[in-house]
């Protein structure tokens, strides 16, 4: 599995030389979103919708094309791993608290974007989704300046933490069940 703060990286570089205003945390974020929302894991047409928000819907360039859809293929086995293996796509534990922090709300913002396309019916989700729904629009709001030390790290890594495994409970209860029954079955008679 790949270092996902490097993907972070090289996705964002990339992005920048294609003159897309995203990174590698929003853009994962959308995915997970997607998927956690109920998109089926075999579909195909989420690349589309993807480009329509990053890139005005024009064609995503192939270098760009590729490096999402790997990152969406490394994001999907870790949401249907049975280990809640999730590593979310930020910057290095070694950039500025308030990068990481930055990154966070938008990949926050991200899954929102994502989670909303596929679902637009909370009635169905328990009430442990719609909290978590609820503290990722709180997060989405996110602006004020962290200051560096020990207490600062402490509080971003627990909202991280919180962020990760929100987005696996909502993959299991929404995303997971939209992709079983996508699934043909494959009993024999």
């Amino acid at each position: 599995m790949a270092d996902l703060s490097k993907v972070f990286e090289q996705l964002g570089s990339t992005l920048q030389q294609a003159a897309i205003s995203s990174d590698g945390a929003e853009i994962q974020g959308i995915i997970t979103g997607m998927l956690a929302g109920g998109m089926p894991v075999q579909s195909e047409d989420w690349l589309s919708a993807l480009a329509d928000f990053v890139n005005q819907g024009e064609k995503l360039p192939d270098d760009v094309r590729q490096q999402i859809m790997n990152l969406y293929q490394q994001t999907k086995d870790q949401l249907m791993a049975s280990d809640f293996t999730l590593t979310l796509c930020l910057p290095d534990d070694a950039a500025p608290i308030n990068d990481r922090g930055m990154a966070l709300v938008k990949w926050v913002q991200g899954f929102l974007l994502g989670f909303g396309l596929h679902q637009n019916d909370l009635t169905g989700c328990s009430e442990d989704v719609k909290e978590a729904l609820e503290d990722f629009a709180e997060i989405s709001r996110m602006d004020e300046k962290m200051s560096e030390g020990e207490d600062s790290e402490q509080a971003l890594f627990e909202v991280m933490e919180y962020v990760r495994v929100s987005a696996m409970l909502c993959f299991n209860e929404q995303g997971r069940v939209a992709s079983r029954a996508a699934t043909p079955s494959k009993t024999l008679h």
